[in-house]
């Protein structure tokens, strides 16, 4: 006999409501007529732009809608159970029991006031009734398995003593905790560098497997997905596109949006001379040591690079190389212990509290995580206005206007997204939103840090070209911190890369991707991954054997 499904999915849709009182089927279907089944040990990749409806199906796949949203039609049965008319009791005991999630932004789901392993062992002791000794072994077992460092200590870190990464290897550990049967993966390597990216890869994979717990994998980074998943599924504007077996996918996609999706990033920044000796760097860090509290070790141990004016510098390395460190020491979010940093050689002072309201306003930056930069009861109006007003002093109909073109050239339609808050957005939008604000400055130099980690492929690629296009028309600066070398290949003008809080290569993009000098270098490009089932395979049975 066949094996029946763990989880099956018919005809659902999903719709944002128009209120509480107004009848199904009368909102905008977010999720519109999905089928899909899925068996024990399986695991089904969910692709498709932002905005597609990857993340509102994986959620209700645990018979969960965000605010704003319901379940207008179709079922949901996990093992039997059909969720979407089950008591919110029955669907909160299979929560993170027996079903699991590993959302998109770590630092937006951890509790800041408590200690990770803490957060890990709240499920297991209470729903389990397992003994916290035992559950903190655990997890120092299932935190050596996704390759963190220190896995004795550091559970006992607070979330925002860890790197992004880290924080992301964290939470998926913590959804392994009770060994659930399903696990709804959504984008859970966005935050990590492509190195510690095929460590976390394996380990999620080899634990899919272990428990033959079944899997949803929500991405946008189609080289992942052919990894991880069995089979995949694209969706757009909430309806299913396309669904295959991965290999077949891969080989011979049917559709001409899939084929899209395929397509390889063609888009390459227009190359640029290359500055005079003598010319004054815009931006200099010179010789930077940064720690993170008193007593702490150097995050940063005398880290010295230049940005030049109408230039694009990438900054890579693996998480905790101290790469968005640098970028706060710049901004002056984070005091510096040592060195200087100049804007047109003139000295900043190291707390941006300190710096003038003309300083502040020349370097502006973009968060990596769209969720916790966004102040959620805000309008997305408001939240681009606020910078306006404070440095440009617009107000009325001159301020509305502009805040309309700042959106207009993200690609948000601003009679559609002006009066909405960052919860009703995806996270690609979320994103575009942190983009227009830091624009709204008028800024010299941008920071961007992993801007387009949380954006699928077209998007990623439209964010790029207008960064581009934005740097000619307006001669704007970046300082653009990024894991993905294909990126660094579109955008960047120079290349710094960063181990262990020092810079180990920099140069000319050319020289340094083309023709690395240093060994780690050449493993961080090693590293990036391929659109081939097989090559985590290789890859990981290539390290074993180094070693």
């Amino acid at each position: 006999m066949s094996q029946p499904p763990l989880l099956e999915i018919r005809d659902l849709v999903i719709e944002a409501s128009a209120g509480k009182r107004t009848a199904p089927g009368s909102g905008k279907a977010l999720i519109d007529g999905i089928n899909l089944t899925l068996k024990r040990g399986e695991v089904l990749g969910l692709i498709g732009e932002s905005g597609a409806g990857k993340s509102t199906l994986g959620l209700g796949a645990m018979g969960f809608t965000r605010d704003g949203c319901r379940f207008a039609g179709g079922s949901v049965t996990f093992d039997g159970t059909e969720l979407t008319s089950a008591r919110p009791a029955v669907r909160r005991g299979l929560r993170s029991t027996r079903i699991a999630y590993v959302a998109q932004s770590a630092a937006a789901s951890f509790n800041p006031a408590y200690k990770l392993i803490r957060q890990y062992a709240e499920f297991p002791v209470l729903a389990q009734g397992r003994s916290r000794r035992e559950v903190e072994a655990d997890a120092v077992t299932t935190y050596r398995q996704m390759k963190l460092p220190n896995p004795e200590e550091i559970g006992f870190r607070y979330p925002h003593q860890v790197s992004g990464g880290q924080l992301q290897r964290a939470m998926t550990a913590m959804a392994m905790a009770c060994r659930p049967d399903l696990i709804i993966f959504d984008e859970p390597t966005t935050a990590l560098d492509v190195t510690t990216q095929i460590e976390v890869l394996g380990a999620i994979r080899d634990a899919v497997r272990d428990f033959g717990t079944a899997a949803l994998y929500i991405t946008h980074d189609l080289a992942v997905v052919s990894q991880m998943a069995d089979r995949i599924m694209v969706l757009r504007h909430g309806k299913l596109v396309e669904e295959a077996a991965t290999e077949t996918m891969l080989a011979d996609p049917q559709e001409e949006y899939t084929r899209s999706l395929w397509a390889v990033r063609a888009f390459e920044a227009p190359a640029k001379p290359v500055p005079a000796e003598d010319v004054q760097p815009l931006v200099s860090l010179r010789k930077v040591t940064a720690s993170y509290g008193r007593i702490g070790p150097d995050v940063l141990r005398a880290v010295s690079f230049d940005l030049h004016a109408g230039r694009t510098l990438a900054v890579v390395g693996e998480s905790g190389s101290g790469k968005t460190t640098a970028a706060r020491c710049a901004m002056g979010l984070l005091p510096r212990s040592g060195g200087d940093v100049l804007l047109d050689g003139v000295s900043l002072p190291p707390d941006y509290r300190k710096r003038s309201k003309a300083q502040l306003q020349q370097v502006q930056i973009i968060y990596q995580m769209a969720d916790t930069a966004l102040n959620p009861k805000q309008k997305i109006g408001d939240i681009i206005a606020r910078p306006l007003k404070f440095y440009t002093g617009l107000r009325g109909r001159k301020l509305t206007a502009r805040v309309r073109e700042l959106m207009t050239a993200i690609d948000l339609d601003p009679d559609v997204y002006y009066h909405r808050r960052p919860g009703e957005l995806s996270g690609g939008q979320k994103q575009r939103i942190g983009i227009a604000r830091a624009l709204a400055a008028e800024p010299r130099v941008v920071i961007c840090d992993e801007v387009t980690s949380a954006l699928d492929q077209l998007v990623a690629e439209g964010i790029l070209r207008l960064l581009a296009r934005l740097q000619q028309e307006l001669g704007i600066s970046y300082l653009f911190i990024t894991h993905d070398i294909a990126t660094v290949r579109a955008i960047a003008d120079d290349v710094v890369v960063m181990q262990h809080g020092q810079v180990v290569e920099a140069g000319p993009k050319a020289q340094v991707l083309d023709n690395p000098q240093q060994d780690y270098t050449k493993s961080l490009l090693a590293s990036v991954p391929e659109m081939d089932a097989g090559w985590l395979d290789r890859v990981l049975t290539e390290r074993v054997a180094a070693r």
